[in-house]
């Protein structure tokens, strides 16, 4: 009978065999992110902003990428920074990019795969965590942006439906996460 796995192994390889999955939601990330900055960018400013942006997370995500591709993959924590970085860039381009802040910014979507692919790897406690600071910092952005907005009963209603499918994104990873660790279980439970 094989050894019982101990939680810090089955961690080990949430992040080893779901590693990929962060790595191609940020490519999904930046490909998306490239398209709207291109397309949304007025002035030659902006632009360059933008391509810097872009390339400097095709940076990061090939060194992710060819350290995956190497057998080598990057460790917990330096997921979990990117994934934070990853979330602040967002957040700052809710923000306001081009004077579409808050709730009108076109880059919220950017929100949902990388919170899925978060949820898809990490375990519960820490997704709570990551979804609740990414909710948190878009009510932020929302009031900063446009204070005035909670007077508007459809600009609250649209801000609770994103918080909700925010939420439900998360809540869906971390679903997934749970089938494929007792499978994994069920299968080491059986050799």
């Amino acid at each position: 009978m094989s050894p019982a796995r101990t939680p810090a192994q089955e961690t080990a390889e949430d992040i080893f065999f779901g590693q990929i999955v962060i790595i191609w939601a940020r490519w999904f990330f930046i490909a998306a992110g490239a398209v709207l900055a291109l397309w949304s960018a007025h002035t030659v400013a902006e632009l360059t902003i933008a391509i810097l942006i872009v390339v400097a997370l095709m940076a990061i995500n090939f060194f992710v990428h060819g350290r995956y591709l190497m057998e080598r993959p990057a460790n917990r924590l330096f997921l979990l920074a990117t994934g934070l970085l990853d979330l602040s860039i967002i957040t700052l381009l809710v923000w306001n990019w081009q004077g579409q802040g808050g709730l009108e910014s076109p880059f919220f979507i950017l929100y949902y795969p990388i919170l899925f692919s978060f949820a898809l790897v990490f375990p519960p406690r820490l997704t709570t965590a990551y979804a609740l600071l990414m909710l948190g910092l878009y009510v932020g952005v929302c009031f900063g942006a446009n204070p005035a907005f909670i007077y508007d009963l459809g600009l609250v209603t649209s801000l609770v439906t994103k918080l909700i499918t925010l939420a439900a994104m998360g809540g869906l990873g971390t679903f997934y996460w749970r089938i494929q660790r007792n499978q994994r279980r069920a299968v080491l439970g059986r050799a």
